[in-house]
């Protein structure tokens, strides 16, 4: 078995673009399957086949397909002609001494002018297998289900499907900037936007010196835990506590977590269309904290002409944690850190707050200069997977 045989779905529902998606997915295969033994990957009537070189580790290969958007399933596959009885010798060859009390064979042909049908290929096929092996067939509860794949010129063969990530290919629906801090929340946002095929950029505030570096670390660790899924990403460090210090000493102290919000938005809407970027995306949730009620969240919004892309909005933090943990930055998120939002925070922080009153209390910071100064002396990071060699 030397070759893995990749499945999608929601690809096959896009008409006559299906060839552009289809064309995307394979190069992040290509990509991501870079320096572990990949001689081919190529479309294939409705699949991807992917040639593994003898020296070629699956279990490598493997960690790197889950992280690949688009993909429904993907299994290792062995390939032999359409004579029934080579096809029975070559799966046997296969399974080897592998003992099972029942199996079936499930069949497709992806080419109809095959010139049997797939219940005469479960059949003959199965029949062979059953005489070799002596296993009962077993067309409901199978405790080992053989799928066969006829395509033209050959058939594949393989024993299980692995899930894959799903969703859309990295690069087919454009390009978004999230603002991302070291919790829980705003890497799931990311996470989600990039499995419908956005490439995701992100922005990060910090108040170092004024707090120490562990906000960035962990930010590091989250972007390059999500570039798995997209093969390349960028993440702007932004200086954030001087900013504060000039809210904290010009506005009323419940007006100044809007206004650093609306900061936040001006500096990020900046990078994002240096980068090209569509939208915004945050890992906002409705009522989450003082920020995010729909008042706050409206007038926050209103400081940015960018679309603004909130896939958690209605989410809980339970139903966030739990994505988070599945995708692996729970346990980073949960590392103490000192994030930015927390410093000089005020008691009672507005709710409601309203455009009028947040615009007055604006008036008395030199807004343009400084969202131009956060931008020119932002610091950009670039991240890769598979990690370039050196």
């Amino acid at each position: 078995m030397r070759s893995i045989v990749v499945h999608y779905k929601e690809l096959a529902l896009k008409g006559r673009n299906r060839p552009w998606f289809v064309q995307i997915l394979v190069q992040n295969l290509k990509n991501a399957l870079k320096g572990i033994g990949v001689p081919r990957v190529r479309s294939v009537m409705g699949r991807i086949e992917i040639d593994l070189a003898p020296e070629a580790s699956f279990e490598a290969a493997r960690e790197r397909i889950r992280h690949v958007f688009g993909i429904a399933n993907f299994s290792l596959a062995g390939r032999a002609p359409h004579d029934f009885q080579a096809l029975a010798d070559a799966i046997l060859a296969d399974l080897a001494d592998i003992e099972v009390p029942t199996f079936r064979v499930s069949a497709r042909r992806a080419d109809k002018r095959i010139p049997f049908t797939s219940p005469q290929i479960e059949r003959e096929v199965g029949g062979l297998i059953k005489q070799a092996k002596g296993w009962k067939v077993d067309l409901d509860d199978a405790a080992l289900t053989i799928h066969l794949e006829m395509l033209p010129d050959h058939a594949f063969y393989f024993f299980g499907k692995i899930p894959g990530a799903g969703g859309l290919p990295s690069g087919t629906s454009g390009r978004l900037t999230c603002l991302v801090s070291g919790g829980i929340d705003s890497p799931v946002a990311a996470y989600r936007m990039m499995r419908r095929g956005c490439t995701v950029s992100f922005v990060h505030f910090h108040s170092y010196p004024i707090l120490s570096r562990a906000s960035q670390e962990k930010v590091r660790e989250i972007v390059t835990l999500l570039t798995q899924y997209q093969q390349h990403a960028r993440v702007a460090m932004v200086a954030f506590g001087e900013l504060q210090q000039q809210v904290v000493l010009a506005v009323p102290p419940q007006y100044r977590v809007v206004i650093y919000r609306r900061l936040m938005l001006r500096i990020a809407e900046q990078l994002a269309r240096k980068w090209k970027s569509r939208a915004l995306v945050t890992g906002e949730a409705v009522g989450q904290v003082a920020s995010q009620t729909l008042e706050n969240m409206t007038v926050i919004a209103e400081a940015c002409s960018l679309e603004i892309l909130r896939p958690l909005v209605g989410m809980d933090k339970d139903e966030i944690s739990d994505q988070a943990e599945a995708i692996g930055s729970l346990t980073i998120s949960n590392i103490p850190d000192q994030d930015c939002c927390t410093l000089f925070m005020p008691r009672h922080p507005a709710t409601r707050a309203r455009l009028a009153d947040v615009l007055r209390a604006e008036a008395a910071l030199p807004i343009a200069e400084m969202v131009a100064g956060a931008v020119a002396a932002a610091t950009i990071e670039e991240f890769s997977y598979p990690v370039p060699r050196a």
